[in-house]
């Protein structure tokens, strides 16, 4: 008997655990059916948490078509399978926030309550790797929105092992007392550009709740 034949009586943490990683390893393989039932074991995660937003049913829909859109694009950087109902639970609540936002709904409750717990509290915590793919995404998208000159820049200013602004000065052919303004002036640029913009959007209120 394979994973995806296992009987749906309750398995020990152990078993769910052993479970939940090979559906993991099935669906990065490309297995249709390990999809399904990783679907099908998380829609009620996703349903309690767009429940708390009290979205109506076209637009938590929505939502849980852009959580297993999210999941096929990033599954292959969760380095640890148990924490997928972690990722699952952060990815609802970010786009609920973004759908009840874009329809001016007041949000009077934390969507991370009892409901949602009882699927992912007792998870160990998402993977900062997968948690950073996004903003890693946003920020790709925003340096290709500069200038050669601003994103020169900024790649500079954050290379590894670090630079000196004489060397930034020396490489760019700028001042270096204008290297300073330049910087914040072009970070304020990245922020404003549509990708860094949504993102920061999204990660704001989550954060806050």
């Amino acid at each position: 008997m394979t994973v995806l034949d296992t009987p749906h009586d309750a398995p020990t943490r152990d078993d769910a655990g052993a479970d939940l990683t090979a559906l993991v390893a099935a669906a990065r393989r490309g297995e249709a059916r390990a999809w399904e039932c990783l679907v099908q074991r998380f829609t009620p995660l996703v349903r309690a948490v767009t429940g708390r937003f009290r979205l109506g049913e076209h637009d938590a829909e929505d939502v849980a078509q852009v959580v297993w859109l999210r999941l096929v694009e990033h599954l292959d950087r969760l380095r640890e399978p148990l924490a997928l109902p972690g990722w699952i639970a952060t990815t609802a609540r970010c786009e609920s926030l973004r759908v009840a936002r874009a329809g001016e709904r007041t949000l009077p409750v934390d969507p991370l309550d009892d409901a949602t717990r009882a699927f992912a509290g007792q998870d160990p915590e998402v993977d900062a790797d997968l948690l950073q793919a996004e903003q890693v995404e946003a920020v790709r998208e925003g340096l290709a929105g500069l200038s050669s000159t601003q994103r020169d820049l900024l790649l500079l200013l954050v290379a590894d092992p670090p630079l000196s602004y004489r060397e930034i000065s020396a490489r760019l052919g700028m001042p270096v007392g204008s290297i300073g303004p330049t910087r914040a002036r072009t970070l304020a640029r990245l922020e404003a550009t549509p990708a860094l913009s949504r993102y920061l959007a999204d990660a704001r209120p989550a954060c806050a709740a």
